[in-house]
């Protein structure tokens, strides 16, 4: 039996027979073209047949994991259409009068290259789609059939890596689980295993590949990320066991969906999701959720080459309103430093980032980049019902003039003639010590509080949550954590408005009873622990509060 340990993207437990992806052979060689206005109308060819079977696959998504999750395929419909990666094509078969195929193989590598030099994890990613696509026109370019792939049996799929396109190719009835050598858990590849409910292991290491043969019997365990090659028989007996507890408590939550968050006594409590983009919305609406209570902006920074557009916001936000239906929508604004930025952003490097130009400190610098925001989201609120947070606020000032900025670009709108909606709700994050003990002013300027308990904790105790040598000394049941949120609750309440909470402390079912009596109106939670913290609220009883932290 051998063990290896990768990252966990999707928690469930698969036992089955191993079947290694191979990839049909696009290697291609260079040859020389006289007539390189045919070699370009082959390319142009191939192209328009791949944006054909994109469509294809875009249609197959949609069914299997949702419309927003099917994106990526649109996505790497623009992409073949990128001006840039078609002239680099054009200009290789132009200058250096070779075919098709050895051109496209230069671009892929290129632009492949480019993006992994990044020091950005999610523009890295796009080295991925690059290849996909590439290898696509390829593979029209020679005559091959890259999506056919059949599976007599059911099995574990085992690869180098996957692209996002193979990954939806796959006989989903016929994939128990997906374990990789390679890949990223922020990969498109990833976030289509998840939301496919598909087992799946990312990051094994080379080894796995080398080591590996159709047929051999293999343990996925998605939660700890471990894979287990040759189990012996009592690794596989106790995990027999594991899945089946596993299945009977997914079952078992699963009675929770369509039910009420409703307490013993009959109190109504939101329980919202929390994601980091668009790719997570049907993972949102599969677990049931009330809303999005915080909705991850810094995606649409770090993904591009230059700051995104208005019209580009305005794509996204209308999307993310439109797929809810109505429920409410909280967007959290930029929330950006300089441990968490772009290039093309130019933030100057500071000692201490967690303290520094970070979030509405950014916005509030750099008004311009803020207004881009707001106006995209303004526009946005006429599709959905919108809230607008703005994160680490730590004074009556920021909130002021946060809002005087909402005012002037309201007016701006108006006076363009743009709709907006009049009945968006402004929220700030309580995630300093500041916040929180200013909370009695605060939550007369705005509509709501959400606890961003993860740099509540941060800062309050005086630890970087991301330093591993103080991790021992970060404890979530400290007493002052929790008398900083009751404070908050009742100061919020005093003055008529809603809190809630959407750290990963929201999600810890040790706790939900102590926030919902403390007056906690929402939890947000990430999609899959919807039903979880559903279930505990349901056996809460709030009759007789006694308030025991004073």
């Amino acid at each position: 039996m051998q063990k290896y340990i990768g990252k966990g993207v999707y928690g469930a437990i698969a036992i089955g027979r191993i079947a290694v992806f191979k990839r049909e052979d696009l290697s291609v060689e260079k040859v020389c073209c006289e007539d390189t206005d045919a070699e370009i109308k082959r390319f142009e060819n191939a192209k328009n047949i791949a944006i054909e079977q994109l469509k294809e696959l875009y249609e197959k998504a949609s069914k299997e994991v949702g419309e927003v999750n099917a994106q990526i395929f649109e996505v790497h419909m623009m992409m073949l259409n990128d001006s840039k990666y078609n002239e680099f094509i054009y200009n290789i078969i132009n200058t250096k009068k070779v075919n098709a195929e050895y051109a496209v193989t230069e671009a892929s590598d290129y632009f492949s290259e480019t993006f992994l030099e990044t020091d950005d994890v999610n523009l890295q990613v796009r080295s991925v789609d690059i290849k996909d696509i590439s290898n696509r026109i390829i593979a029209n370019l020679i005559g091959i059939n890259i999506e056919k792939k059949h599976f007599d049996d059911k099995v574990i799929i085992c690869a180098d890596d996957l692209t996002p396109s193979e990954t939806v190719s796959l006989e989903k009835d016929k994939v128990v689980a997906i374990v990789t050598a390679h890949g990223s858990i922020n990969s498109h590849t990833a976030i289509l295993a998840k939301n496919m409910n598909i087992p799946t292991i990312i990051g094994i290491g080379n080894c796995l590949i080398n080591e590996l043969r159709d047929g051999q019997t293999a343990i996925v365990d998605g939660y700890t990320g471990e894979f287990y090659l040759d189990p012996n028989e009592q690794t596989i007996e106790n995990y027999v066991l594991k899945q089946k507890k596993d299945e009977d408590n997914r079952k078992h939550l699963k009675n929770m969906s369509g039910r009420e968050n409703v307490t013993i006594d009959g109190t109504k409590i939101n329980i919202y999701a929390n994601i980091d983009g668009i790719d997570n919305i049907n993972a949102v609406l599969e677990n049931d959720a009330g809303g999005i209570g915080l909705f991850r902006t810094e995606f649409l920074y770090l993904e591009n080459s230059d700051f995104p557009t208005e019209e580009q916001q305005l794509v996204v936000y209308r999307k993310v309103l439109e797929s809810m239906s109505g429920k409410k929508v909280i967007i959290r604004t930029l929330d950006i430093g300089s441990d968490k930025q772009a290039d093309y952003i130019g933030l100057n490097e500071e000692e201490n980032p967690a303290l520094g130009l970070r979030a509405i400190r950014f916005c509030l610098t750099h008004r311009e980049i803020f207004k881009t925001q707001l106006r995209a989201l303004y526009r946005a609120s006429v599709f959905g019902k919108l809230g607008i947070m703005f994160p680490m606020i730590s004074s009556e000032g920021e909130v002021i003039k946060a809002l005087e900025i909402c005012d002037e670009v309201k007016n701006e709108l108006k006076n363009e003639g743009i709709k907006y909606s009049d009945n968006v709700e402004i929220g700030i994050m309580i995630e300093t010590p500041a916040a929180a003990i200013l909370s009695d002013r605060l939550a007369r300027y705005v509509d709501f509080f959400s606890v961003g308990t993860n740099d509540l904790i941060q800062y309050t105790l005086a630890c970087d949550r991301q330093n591993p040598n103080v991790e021992k000394f970060i404890d979530t049941h400290y007493e002052a954590i929790l008398r900083l949120i009751k404070m908050s609750a009742e100061n919020a309440h005093k003055n008529g408005i809603l809190i809630g909470i959407c750290g990963e402390l929201a999600a810890d079912t040790r706790f939900t009873e102590t926030f919902l009596k403390m007056g906690i109106d929402e939890l947000s939670v990430a999609p899959s622990f919807v039903l979880k913290v559903r279930e505990v609220v349901r056996k809460v009883d709030l009759v007789d509060i006694r308030r025991t932290y004073d």
